[in-house]
C-alpha cells in the first residue's frame, strides 16, 4: 500500500481528498493541517509516494509547504484557491508536478487520478529517442519527475535494440530528425512488428510542419508534439495516451480473462502459443504444467457451488503469488495451466513451494485444506497442443498415483515424481 501526505488547513478539503484517495485500495493518507504537522510527519516517515499540499497555510502563507515537500524529493501536487500566471510559472519552476485550483469536486477527482497515475508509472517503461543530448535529458527529467522508468536511445536503430532488450516498454517518444534512422522510419518499423502494435508512439519535431504531423500519424504514431512545448501539454498528452492504451487493454482483457478467477482463459492461451512457438529459441524454453485442485467435486457436494467458486478464486490468487511472471490460465473447471519460460530449476522450485502453500492454506470461510496434483512437460515440442497433451496425461497419472504430487516424467520413467 502506498502512502500519500496531505497538507491542508481546511478540514472539509482534507476529508474530500482523503475519501477520494482512500477509495482506491492501493492508498492510505497521512493528514496534516499545517506546516508544523507536515514537518513532523516527514521527519518520522518520508516513505510517501506523493505530497498534496495547500499553497497557503496559516503558518506557511508563502508556499513554504511546497518547498518542504520538494526538499524531500517528493512528487508534489499543489492545491490553491488563488491562481494567476505568475504563480503558475513560479510553481512549475520550483518543480511541482501540477497545480490544481479548488473549484469543484472535479478538481479533487483530478488529484486522486493523478496520484493513481503516479502509482502506475512506477512500473511503466518509456523510451526516449533523441540525438540531441540536452533535449533528451530534458525530456527524461520530466518523465522521471512523474516516476516513469526511463530508457534512452540516440537514434532509431539504437531504439530498436532497446525495444528488443526491454520488451515491456509501453511508450516511445521520438524526435523526427535523427541520424541512421529517423523518427518517421522508426514508427513505420515498429508498426510492422505484431508484438509492438499496442505501443504508444509520440513524435516530436522542432519544424512545426503540419504535413510532418499528419505523416507521423498516418504512419502509426498516436500523437505528435512540436518543440518547444509547455511541460503541462507534454504531461497531458502522455497521460491521455497511456489512459487510452489502458482502456484498450481493459477491453481486451474482458475477452481474454476468465470472469470468475480473473486469470487468462483458454482462448488467450492459444493466442499466446503463436508467439511462444514462432521461434525455436523460445520454443525450447517453454515449460507447461497442468494443475488440478484435488477432490473439487467433494467441495461442491459438501459446501455448495458458491463455496466451490470461492475456492477457485482463492486457489487462482495463490497461483498468482507463486507464478507472477508466468502465464496462468483456467483451462476448465478446477484445472489450470501454467506456461513458463523460466529456468527449469527455478520454475520447479516455485511449483514445489506452491504445493506446500496449497497444503497449508485454509480456504474459504469454512477454513478447509486441500491438495493439488500437477503434470509437467518441460521437453521441447513443436506445438503447444502436443506439450499440453503430455502435461495433461502426466496430471492424470499423478491423480491415479494418489494425488498431491508433481509428475515430471511418464510413469514408466525413473524419477517421475516430485512430491
Amino acid at each position: 500500500m502506498y502512502k500519500v501526505l496531505v497538507v491542508e488547513d481546511s478540514s472539509t478539503v482534507r476529508k474530500i481528498v482523503n475519501k477520494l484517495i482512500e477509495d482506491n485500495p492501493h492508498f492510505t493518507c497521512d493528514l496534516c493541517e499545517d506546516l508544523a504537522e507536515a514537518k513532523s510527519a516527514l521527519e518520522s516517515d518520508n516513505e510517501y509516494l506523493a505530497a498534496i499540499v495547500d499553497l497557503n497555510l496559516p503558518d506557511a502563507p508563502n508556499g513554504e509547504s511546497v518547498e518542504l515537500a520538494l526538499s524531500y524529493n517528493l512528487p508534489t501536487i499543489v492545491l490553491t484557491g488563488n491562481f494567476d500566471e505568475f504563480t503558475r510559472a513560479q510553481l512549475l519552476d520550483q518543480g511541482v508536478l501540477d497545480y490544481i485550483t479548488k473549484e469543484s469536486r472535479y478538481s479533487y477527482l483530478q488529484v486522486s487520478k493523478l496520484v493513481d497515475r503516479l502509482r502506475k508509472n512506477l512500473t511503466t517503461k518509456v523510451l526516449v529517442v533523441e540525438d540531441s543530448k540536452p533535449s533528451r535529458n530534458h525530456i527524461c527529467s520530466l518523465l522521471r519527475k512523474f516516476q516513469f522508468q526511463v530508457h534512452e536511445a540516440n537514434d532509431g536503430l539504437e531504439a530498436l535494440e532497446v525495444l528488443d532488450n526491454h520488451r515491456d516498454i509501453k511508450m516511445v517518444i521520438a524526435d523526427h530528425r535523427m541520424p541512421n534512422m529517423d523518427g518517421y522510419e522508426l514508427v513505420r518499423t515498429i508498426r510492422h512488428e505484431k508484438r509492438l502494435q499496442d505501443l504508444v508512439f509520440i513524435g516530436l519535431s522542432a519544424s512545426g510542419d503540419s504535413v510532418l504531423t499528419s505523416k507521423f500519424i498516418k504512419s502509426g504514431a498516436n500523437d505528435f508534439l512540436s518543440k518547444p512545448f509547455y511541460h503541462e501539454e507534454f504531461y497531458c498528452r502522455i497521460m491521455q495516451n497511456l489512459e487510452s492504451q489502458e482502456m484498450i487493454q481493459t477491453i481486451r482483457n474482458s475477452a481474454n480473462l476468465d470472469p470468475l478467477t480473473k486469470v487468462y482463459n483458454r482462448r488467450f492461451l492459444y493466442e499466446k502459443a503463436d508467439e511462444l512457438f514462432s521461434r525455436k529459441a523460445t520454443r525450447s524454453n517453454v515449460i507447461v504444467s497442468m494443475i488440478d485442485a484435488d477432490n473439487f467435486k467433494g467441495v461442491n457436494d459438501t459446501y455448495g457451488h458458491k463455496t466451490g467458486d470461492v475456492l477457485l478464486q482463492e486457489f487462482s490468487a495463490l497461483m498468482k503469488d507463486y507464478f507472477p511472471d508466468d502465464l496462468i490460465v483456467r483451462y476448465g473447471g478446477e484445472e489450470f495451466t501454467v506456461v513458463s519460460v523460466r529456468p527449469p530449476k527455478v520454475y520447479l522450485s516455485a511449483l514445489s513451494a506452491f504445493m506446500d502453500a496449497v497444503r497449508t492454506t485454509q480456504f474459504t470461510n469454512h477454513k478447509f485444506n486441500i491438495t493439488c496434483s500437477i503434470g509437467v512437460c518441460a521437453e521441447e515440442h513443436p506445438s503447444l497442443e502436443s506439450q499440453l497433451e503430455v502435461a495433461d496425461a502426466r496430471l492424470y497419472n499423478a491423480k491415479r498415483a494418489g494425488r498431491d504430487q508433481i509428475m515430471l516424467r511418464d510413469t514408466a520413467s525413473k524419477s517421475a515424481q516430485l512430491v
